[in-house]
C-alpha cells in the first residue's frame, strides 16, 4: 500500500537562496529559527508556528538567514487534492500543530492509524491553507526593482530615504515610484513597513531580544509606534506572535 505520506525532521545551517522542487505536495514548517520563501513575485518568512503548502512539481526559492530546524510531510498527490495555491503561507492552528508532532512519530505511514493521522493533517492543514498569511513583500522582477527591495532591506535600522535608494538604483525617483506601483501595486513605504514587520518576525523567532530592542534594530523610533504597524500588518502584538512560537 503506498503511504498518504511521509514526515520528516532535519537542522540546516545558514543558507543563500536556492531553488526547491519536489515531485510530492510538501508541508514544510520551521520548529525553530526561521526560513526565507520566494514564489510568484512574493516573498515570506516562515518562522516557527507557521507552514507552507507547496504544489507538487512547483519550484520555489528558499533561502536560511540562521540555522532552522524543519518538520516537513510530504503528501502523496495521487491521494491528497491539489493545494490552493502553489505556494501558501499560513498560520498553524494548535490542532495542527499537534497532529504535525504525532506525525513525526509514525514509523510506519502506510498502516491504520497512520493513514488516518496523516490524512486529517491533511484535511486540517489544507483548510487553514484557505486563510494565507497576510505577512508577505514582493520579491520584485525588474533587475532595478529587486535592487531597489534589496538596498532597502540593507538599511531597515537606518532612517533610509526613498531618494537615496532612487539614487543608488541609478532611477529618478518618480521613475522608482512607477516601478513599485507597476510591479508590486504598493508604495515604496509600504514596503519598507512589511519589510520592518518580516525583520522583526525573524528576530522575535531567533530567540528574547527584548522587543523594545527589536524595534529600534528594524527602524522605529517608539515602541508605540513600531506594535501599531505590527498589529496593523499581523493582527497581534510582537508579544502576542511570540508567544505562538512556543508549543
Amino acid at each position: 500500500m503506498t503511504p498518504v505520506a511521509y514526515s520528516f525532521v532535519r537542522t540546516f545551517p545558514r543558507e543563500p537562496a536556492r531553488e526547491l522542487c519536489v515531485d510530492r505536495h510538501y508541508l514544510l514548517c520551521a520548529s525553530a529559527g526561521a526560513l526565507r520563501l520566494e514564489a510568484g513575485g512574493q516573498s515570506w518568512l516562515l518562522p516557527p508556528a507557521r507552514a507552507a503548502l507547496i504544489e507538487a512539481g512547483r519550484a520555489i526559492r528558499v533561502s536560511i538567514p540562521q540555522p532552522v530546524t524543519t518538520a516537513s510531510v510530504l503528501f502523496d498527490p495521487a491521494i491528497t487534492p491539489s493545494p490552493p495555491a502553489a505556494l501558501t503561507v499560513f498560520d498553524l492552528s494548535p490542532l495542527a500543530r499537534a497532529l504535525l508532532a504525532e506525525c513525526s512519530e509514525i514509523k510506519d505511514p502506510s498502516q491504520g492509524y497512520g493513514v488516518t493521522l496523516f490524512t486529517t493533517l491533511a484535511a486540517v492543514t489544507w483548510r487553514l491553507a484557505e486563510r494565507p498569511s497576510p505577512v508577505v513583500v514582493p520579491a520584485g522582477s525588474s533587475p532595478e526593482l529587486r535592487r531597489a527591495l534589496l538596498l532597502t532591506e540593507e538599511r531597515l535600522g537606518e532612517q533610509v530615504r526613498f531618494e537615496q535608494i532612487a539614487e543608488l538604483v541609478g532611477l529618478a525617483p518618480r521613475s522608482l515610484a512607477r516601478r513599485f506601483a507597476d510591479e508590486t501595486r504598493m508604495t515604496w513605504r509600504d514596503v519598507l513597513r512589511r519589510m520592518r514587520v518580516l525583520r522583526a518576525i525573524e528576530e522575535l523567532a531567533a530567540g528574547d531580544t527584548p522587543i523594545t530592542r527589536i524595534a529600534f534594530a528594524v527602524g522605529y523610533t517608539s515602541l508605540s509606534a513600531f506594535n501599531a504597524a505590527f498589529r496593523r500588518l499581523t493582527g497581534r502584538t510582537p508579544t502576542e506572535y511570540r508567544s505562538s512560537f512556543r508549543p
